[in-house]
């Protein structure tokens, strides 16, 4: 293990909690570090992409299979082999990153859905062939990124975009659990609130004043950054 230098991480600290990773110097000093063996430095970097990967997840699984399967565990095991093989990453940018990360997601959730679908009831059986899993999740992240890029004509918004939800995945993190939950049905999966509520065993009426709390609670946390 590289000895990591406490005058780096101290600065990193102060400015990775002020401005996120609003400045690319910032992820570059730490994708460097985590290179030439700074455990630390890695641990960091991709903690950064936790809440973002969490959401993913959580969209590519229903209340009946959330009952066996948790996303924040499936996030977990695909952090895991991202410590393991992270010398496997060739990229130098953030965009190649998540990439990277949305892969081994994406993999990650088809050996869970394996695993699980087998001992679900004959009504729930699903496909859970790999493309299967690709396709939904890239999907979801495309329409995570979308919400951010509007009509913004620049060949580069997507990617800045892509990365903006990761910011936008970690301020949702502060909320709580049933605000994060109805504002990623809303917004993410563009779900009514009848389906909203169908989802979260709710009455719909309960369903649009949790939303309507959601906003609020979100536009506060955004007020205070």
């Amino acid at each position: 293990m590289v000895a990591t230098d406490s005058s780096w991480t101290a600065r990193e600290n102060d400015s990775s909690d002020r401005e996120g990773w609003g400045n690319d110097l910032g992820f570059m000093e730490l994708l460097d570090h985590a290179r030439a063996g700074d455990r630390e430095a890695l641990g960091r970097l991709l903690q950064w992409y936790t809440n973002y990967l969490t959401i993913l997840a959580t969209t590519q699984l229903d209340r009946r299979l959330r009952r066996r399967v948790n996303p924040s565990d499936i996030v977990q095991e695909a952090m895991l082999e991202a410590h393991q093989d992270f010398g496997d990453f060739r990229g130098t940018s953030q965009g190649e990153l998540l990439c990277w990360l949305r892969t081994i997601l994406i993999h990650t959730l088809h050996r869970s859905f394996k695993r699980h679908v087998q001992v679900q009831k004959r009504d729930i059986r699903r496909e859970v062939s790999l493309e299967a899993v690709s396709n939904r999740l890239e999907e979801s992240a495309c329409n995570w990124a979308g919400i951010l890029a509007g009509n913004e004509p620049s060949p580069s918004a997507p990617m800045r975009a892509r990365e903006g939800a990761v910011e936008l995945s970690n301020q949702l993190s502060k909320l709580k659990p049933h605000y994060r939950e109805v504002i990623v049905l809303r917004v993410l999966q563009g779900l009514s609130f009848d389906e909203i509520a169908e989802r979260m065993d709710r009455k719909c009426g309960a369903v649009r004043m949790l939303w309507l709390r959601a906003l609020e609670s979100f536009k506060a946390s955004e007020d205070q950054r």
